[in-house]
């Protein structure tokens, strides 16, 4: 349904985008995962056409979306990270409006009460609550009945109820058939939701698959975190055979390694010689969080 290559977008000396090439399957939920400032945005962007890329080739459903953004744009449903409508207009008045921009539009009344609108269908937007909002949005990014809809940041924001809710309706989406590229900064998120990810850093593509799948790929490391009394030296466990990204959050203390018996076994030779007690102890494989903050080097940033 969207593939892209070779995607290119700089501003003045700050490359955003660099050569980026993904593809999004029919009826999937795509997820653009990333720390704030990856390039999420400025691709999204490019895709739906509201920047021009400086190369690249970009289809729509087999529509070059460069050549013909406006056959592209009846296709497709997108919401923005903030949504700036006037503070007057009334959600059955901005549902209206949009729908006269598009040759397949919804019915607004459906949209409304999809999206638990109707008892807000008269009231002025600047009265409208953070998720009404939201709500607001997404009704109005389907209001042209889309086969792809481009989610930019949809929960940033929102109280936990609300997040739930916007949740819950693209997975709705997900079911009905509909082609979903969603960016967030949120891991948990984009497990829940994603049938496929690509981890965005730099401005970069750097892992691409389905979230289970790319925790196995690093399972190679499994990660543990302890604590004890007294914490043991950071250069006695640093000398423990196979430990690696060793990491400190007040008492408790989490590293990788490739062998975790091995590993443990040594750990538990230094606590008995420094006579300390282990407090508490957890052993996991990698989760696609682990792969996110090794992947952009998030971790080092805590």
């Amino acid at each position: 349904m969207v593939t892209v290559h070779g995607l290119k977008r700089s501003y003045g000396h700050v490359d955003a985008v660099r050569g980026v090439s993904l593809d999004i399957h029919e009826g999937e939920v795509f997820g653009l995962l990333g720390p704030n400032g990856a390039g999420k945005t400025t691709l999204l962007e490019c895709v739906v056409g509201l920047r021009v890329p400086d190369a690249g080739e970009i289809t729509v459903a087999g529509i070059d979306a460069r050549r013909r953004a406006r056959e592209v744009q009846q296709r497709i449903g997108v919401m923005l990270q903030s949504t700036a409508l006037q503070d007057k207009i009334t959600p059955r008045e901005a549902l209206r409006l949009f729908a006269t921009f598009y040759r397949n539009a919804a019915d607004p009344d459906q949209l409304l009460e999809r999206f638990s609108l109707t008892e807000k269908a008269g009231a002025t937007f600047d009265t409208l609550s953070g998720g009404q909002r939201q709500r607001l949005a997404l009704a109005v990014a389907l209001v042209n009945n889309p086969e792809i809809l481009f989610l930019d940041e949809p929960t940033a924001g929102l109280d936990p109820q609300s997040r739930r809710e916007l949740r819950d309706e693209i997975a709705r989406l997900k079911k009905d058939g509909c082609t979903v590229l969603l960016t967030t900064h949120d891991v948990d998120e984009a497990e829940r939701l994603c049938d496929r990810v690509a981890i965005m850093d730099g401005g970069e593509i750097i892992a691409t698959g389905e979230p289970r799948a790319l925790g196995v790929e690093s399972a190679s490391l499994q990660s543990v975190s302890f604590s004890t009394k007294p914490r043991i030296a950071t250069e006695r466990l640093a000398a423990i055979p196979g430990v690696v990204d060793v990491s400190f959050d007040g008492a408790r203390i989490t590293f990788r390694t490739a062998d975790a018996r091995r590993t443990l076994r040594e750990l538990a030779a230094r606590l008995e010689e420094d006579g300390a007690e282990l407090l508490e102890l957890h052993v996991h494989r990698a989760t696609l969080e682990d792969v996110f903050l090794r992947l952009t080097g998030a971790e080092n940033d805590r």
